[in-house]
């Protein structure tokens, strides 16, 4: 995923529409982790920091339009 001064140039909409995409990654990653067919287990862990970055980023950008 984009690193956080990559997420900088996107909107605030851009960035609610990516953290859907990572929120369905996020459960099917878990799904499929909870019946054995997950092979790369990093990959749970990747989503949910790329969740805690973009919600920073959205975060800070609402402050900023403040």
């Amino acid at each position: 995923m984009a690193k956080a001064r990559d997420l900088n140039t996107l909107s605030v909409d851009q960035l609610d529409d990516e953290l859907v995409k990572l929120k369905k990654q996020q459960f099917n990653l878990r799904f499929q982790k909870a019946t054995g067919q997950l092979e790369n287990t990093a990959q749970v862990r990747q989503a949910r920091r790329d969740i805690a970055r973009i919600r920073t980023v959205a975060s800070a950008k609402r402050a900023e339009a403040k």
